[in-house]
């Protein structure tokens, strides 16, 4: 359905089209309308004079063709027109349907829920696993606060704060609080290590493996919140996209229950999750990072870079008791193509343009010190004798200022007899020696420059 838009600009009025399309999911109107702009979707010169090309011209063949697909094309019409009849909404049901969404789009001041950051700790130490986050977070002096400031939750580094949005649902509360929490314990153990820092194709790596943990230790913790009695959490697991992480840890726990401790359980949350798609999505993420590059950690960054270790892998699968669920793994994680490889082809072409364009930067920059090197009249090997013989150059300098040489230059005419040249160097002597009356030495170290061989 299109519109007509009157644009008064307070002397000359023209008129604008816009298209806004519609549309109804079984019936019923979830989204009232999208504006998709005011350029047209495709293009047609409607000055074209069609009745004379000879390529519209059918025979009784293609005209048989054709009806055949109307026929079919009427058929599918008439099928999804007998389906709309069966679910017939009444207009009093559509219109109240629309007065609630459009009340719920412009109520401003939505109710906060009564859940209180007491109420939500006692939910969270039902949990082994989580009671053990909280006390981590005590003895660092870590504040857990509600603020409607942020969208879902968020670990603030810098100001010591765990901030939760009160506006979410309590069970959305309890495991978006345990995921800032593992994120805090990250911090901690040093794991927590900012993905630019490395190589762009080590921080793809080190990105997932950061995020994944976080949904390691949100599936257990529902886990655990289950056994306790608090069944809502694993029950918003199940109904979640997070279902099928949740069904890899209970097959395992189910098996063995041993599993839970020793890091089998873990790691195959660990593995379910790269298994997925969920890969392409973090890609693109952190990809747009690095083209940002606001602080220059991707393309500005004169230090080394850090590297990308098995240890750094292994921080990551620490937890407060049991065993680590990455440390016999972490040599795997690094090499395996299921775990680095880019699958996305947009992630993977976008990752190659910021590696050459690291590698062309690190290029010019070489040239361009090779450059300086031979305007200055030195080369590299003579850049790095500088450095190791500096106290040497130090020390002549040293002995050379008690050493001189009187040097006479020819100047003027070249018919001055020896002589003369010879008063001319007695006076440099004299006044030299005055200078100096306390040093009688040797005088045999004054030079005299000739014009002439013969002279």
């Amino acid at each position: 359905m299109s519109d007509i838009i009157n644009i008064s600009t307070g002397t000359v009025n023209t008129v604008a089209s816009s298209c806004r399309v519609a549309y109804t999911i079984n019936n019923e109107q979830p989204v009232l309308c999208t504006i998709i702009g005011q350029q047209p979707l495709f293009y047609m010169d409607y000055g074209a004079d069609y009745e004379d090309e000879e390529s519209l011209s059918l025979d009784a063949a293609d005209h048989s063709i054709l009806d055949i697909e109307l026929d079919k094309l009427t058929k599918e019409l008439d099928q999804f027109e007998r389906f709309s009849e069966s679910e017939i909404i009444s207009s009093e049901e559509k219109m109240a349907a629309f007065l609630d969404n459009a009340d719920f789009i412009t109520n401003k001041d939505q109710e906060k829920s009564d859940f209180t950051i007491d109420q939500l700790k006692d939910i969270l130490t039902q949990s082994r696993l989580v009671k053990a986050y909280l006390e981590t977070m005590d003895k660092y002096d870590v504040e857990l606060k509600h603020s409607d400031q942020v969208e879902t939750a968020l670990y603030d580094r810098k100001s010591a704060q765990i901030l939760v949005n009160p506006n979410c649902s309590e069970v959305d509360q309890v495991l978006l609080t345990v995921q800032e929490l593992r994120r805090h314990y990250q911090h901690r153990s040093g794991a927590l290590i900012n993905p630019l820092t490395f190589h762009p194709d080590n921080a793809i790596l080190v990105n997932r493996a950061q995020v994944a943990d976080l949904a390691v230790s949100v599936i257990r913790g529902a886990w655990e919140l289950q056994l306790a009695g608090y069944k809502q959490a694993w029950e918003r697991i199940e109904n979640s996209s997070m279902a099928d992480m949740g069904r890899a840890f209970a097959r395992e726990s189910f098996l063995d229950f041993r599993t839970i401790n020793n890091g089998q359980g873990a790691a195959a949350i660990f593995e379910a999750w790269f298994l997925s798609e969920r890969c392409r999505s973090e890609d693109k993420k952190i990809i747009n990072q690095m083209l940002a590059d606001h602080v220059g950690y991707v393309f500005d960054q004169f230090q080394s870079e850090t590297s990308l270790t098995p240890s750094i892998i292994a921080a990551l699968g620490e937890m407060p008791f049991g065993k680590n669920y990455l440390a016999e793994h972490a040599a795997t994680i690094m090499d395996d193509a299921i775990f680095t490889e880019v699958r996305d082809r947009s992630n993977a072409n976008f990752l190659w343009f910021i590696k050459f364009e690291r590698t062309f930067r690190e290029t010019e920059q070489e040239l361009q010190i090779v450059d300086d090197q031979k305007g200055m009249g030195t080369s590299p090997s003579q850049v790095n004798s500088k450095s190791q013989g500096h106290n040497n150059g130090q020390q002549f300098s040293n002995t050379a200022s008690n050493t001189a040489q009187i040097i006479q230059l020819p100047f003027g005419s070249n018919t001055k007899t020896s002589e003369e040249k010879q008063k001319t160097g007695r006076k440099l002597v004299s006044g030299n020696a005055r200078a100096r009356e306390h040093d009688k030495g040797d005088l045999s170290n004054i030079v005299y420059l000739r014009s002439r061989p013969s002279e």
